[in-house]
């Protein structure tokens, strides 16, 4: 299977420390945001990456090379603007091939195990499902949620209990077929359109998971890793 990491993003609310440094390239525990999701793939045996980037790209290949240093093989998706998540996944099509393929945020960090996700496309097949969405509990910055999970596996637009996408999906590239490259376009209204087809399956994931979006949570974070401390175990 191959992957996707996000890396294109601004990263408005962090300034100014993004002013320099992509956000994907943020430390956090002594290493990049972005190097984490390389280790965990690489040990997962998810070994194929792709990173798109727009605001300085340059620093993100430069850092990151071919990957090799971390186990992993990286070709970019260059933007000369940002195109938004489905945009930027329409612009790597061709990098990305014909099978399903994971995507996740540059600038997240999470103790989810990618090696699930080599199960994932069978159970997508059987559903016939489009996409598959890892959810999480609400943070409180965003206490109102994003999509509701289904007793049966499937995830909705609406619901009583709702839960917040976490930025790491599995997904069929003819989700992206009406998108034309090189254009901005948000994946949510893709989603939505999938889920009133019932076409969106999904799962929750119980460990922990840091959306990384302001420098209080970046340190917050910093200082637990960097004290040796496991979010994942809450030690």
């Amino acid at each position: 299977m191959r992957v996707m990491i996000l890396a294109a993003g601004r990263g408005e609310r962090m300034r100014p420390l993004t002013d320099h440094t992509p956000k994907p390239l943020l430390a956090v525990g002594g290493k990049p945001l972005i190097v984490w999701h390389l280790e965990r793939l690489a040990q997962a045996g998810l070994r194929d990456v792709v990173v798109n980037h727009a605001w300085l790209g340059e620093h993100i290949e430069r850092a990151l090379g071919d990957g090799s240093r971390w186990g992993v093989r990286i070709r970019y998706s260059a933007e000369g603007q940002a195109l938004e998540t489905a945009g930027g996944i329409a612009q790597a099509l061709p990098l990305l091939g014909p099978a399903p393929f994971l995507v996740m945020n540059g600038d997240i960090w999470c103790d989810w195990n990618p090696a699930l996700a080599h199960a994932i496309p069978d159970e997508m097949g059987r559903a016939q499902a489009d996409a598959w969405l890892l959810l999480t509990d609400n943070p409180p910055q965003h206490p109102q949620g994003d999509f509701a999970l289904q007793p049966d596996g499937r995830a909705a637009v609406g619901g009583q209990e709702r839960l917040t996408f976490t930025g790491i999906g599995i997904y069929r590239p003819e989700l992206f077929a009406g998108l034309a490259a090189g254009e901005p376009a948000a994946l949510a209204p893709l989603l939505r359109l999938s889920m009133a087809r019932g076409a969106v399956r999904a799962s929750r994931h119980a460990g922990r998971w840091v959306d990384v979006g302001t420098p209080q949570r970046l340190h917050a974070l910093d200082t637990e890793l960097g004290a040796g401390t496991d979010p994942a175990s809450g030690a």
